[in-house]
């Protein structure tokens, strides 16, 4: 199974490594290292999140973010890297 990051995705990824290594050394490693183990426990098992909104979302441990993705065709499409408690619903235009 393969996964590709929506362009947006990505850069949210890299805002937050930015902003976490930022505030302490080696935090943004730690916070890349989630979203990772995150993108792989999806990998694992696309179906276990609940679907929210028509795409599902997996959390991140130790941050407070989610995985928003859609599965199809042995594919994982990674929407968002989003922070759990700002604009819930900015990523909608993203939706294939």
């Amino acid at each position: 199974m393969s996964y590709i990051f929506h362009p947006d995705a990505e850069a949210e990824l890299e805002a937050g490594i930015a902003y976490y290594e930022e505030r302490e050394s080696g935090l943004g490693l730690d916070f890349a290292a989630e979203i990772h183990a995150t993108v792989q426990r999806i990998l694992a098992c696309p179906l276990a999140w609940p679907v929210l909104e028509g795409v599902r979302r997996a959390l991140v441990h130790r941050f407070p973010y989610g995985v928003l993705y859609g599965y199809e065709d042995s594919q994982i499409y990674i929407l968002a890297v989003m922070h759990l408690h700002r604009h819930p619903g900015y990523w909608h235009r993203r939706v294939r």
